[in-house]
């Protein structure tokens, strides 16, 4: 039974940090229809500049205690790269996919040489901050109050993006935008901004997952593209555009890897990608998603 709680919470963490990037990358698509690479990317470069950023308000007096609040400050902060990379993108907006897929791919290249340069290439850690608030016991399962915190935050993320994009006079200018682009032109509504806000605040939810993840773990060069392979996996089984696919491609994606790992380390990935080929065969638009007609 400890076991069965023990992947289940330790799942449930990662598929908090998945869901950060996968609604990103989720809201991107379903309003631009950009399949962004470089989710990956930005994840990394928000777990490096979380630690610097937090290494550096704390050392201008920041309390330990308050470490999380230098984590989103952080991931928002560096999350306006999204700005200047949106720009970029606006080259192949009426583009095919395959000039949408090299575009990214670059930047993905372009990013994690952005980050070697500043960061050099050992990895980088946090120290032990996420044991600040000890330990909390759920179900006979002893488990850092931190992940807690991270869970309760994605479910809150999730909870404000449906209000947002359901309920807010913004949200319904965004939907329009998703189902025509041209119509929404033509009714005054600023495409060009409403693409440069989504793509910002894509880029913002997987830098903020980037952040959030750095004090249970390692910052490294190769974390971005570990994590675009989830991502997709998520983005393939919940349905491509779908933000309810991407939470509950998140939960199968986290607590299917966290299986693997505690049980066969070694098929972590092949395990996660059997389920997305079964899904491209029997239901290719996912678990939400709808095909295009």
């Amino acid at each position: 039974m400890n076991f069965l709680t023990n992947v289940i919470l330790a799942g449930l963490f990662q598929a908090a940090v998945l869901f950060l990037v996968a609604a990103g990358l989720q809201l991107i698509f379903g309003v631009q229809r950009i399949i962004n690479l470089a989710c990956g990317s930005v994840y990394a470069l928000g777990a490096y500049f979380g630690i610097t950023f937090t290494t550096w308000a704390m050392s201008q007096g920041l309390p330990p205690y308050l470490f999380p609040l230098a984590l989103l400050a952080g991931g928002l902060i560096i999350g306006l790269v999204g700005i200047p990379m949106e720009r970029v993108l606006r080259l192949i907006y009426r583009r095919p996919e395959s000039f949408q897929l090299v575009l990214t791919f670059a930047l993905v290249l372009m990013i994690q040489d952005i980050i070697r340069f500043f960061w050099g290439a050992d990895p980088k850690q946090l120290g032990s901050l996420a044991m600040i608030y000890g330990s909390i016991n759920l179900f006979g399962v002893t488990m850092p109050l931190y992940n807690v915190m991270v869970i309760v935050l994605a479910i809150v993320v999730a909870a404000g993006m449906a209000y947002f994009l359901g309920r807010t006079a913004t949200g319904k200018i965004l939907r329009a935008t998703a189902e025509n682009h041209e119509t929404s032109a033509a009714m005054g509504i600023n495409v060009s901004k409403v693409f440069l806000l989504v793509f910002t605040l894509g880029t913002a939810l997987g830098t903020v997952g980037g952040a959030l993840v750095i004090p249970t773990g390692v910052a490294s060069l190769e974390m971005g593209v570990e994590l675009i392979v989830k991502a997709f996996a998520v983005v393939v089984i919940g349905g491509l555009g779908s933000m309810k696919g991407a939470a509950v491609g998140a939960v199968i994606v986290g607590l299917l890897s966290t299986l693997a790992v505690f049980t066969y380390p070694e098929v972590d990935t092949l395990a996660i990608y059997v389920i997305v080929i079964g899904m491209l065969i029997w239901k290719p638009s996912g678990l939400y998603g709808r095909i295009a007609t």
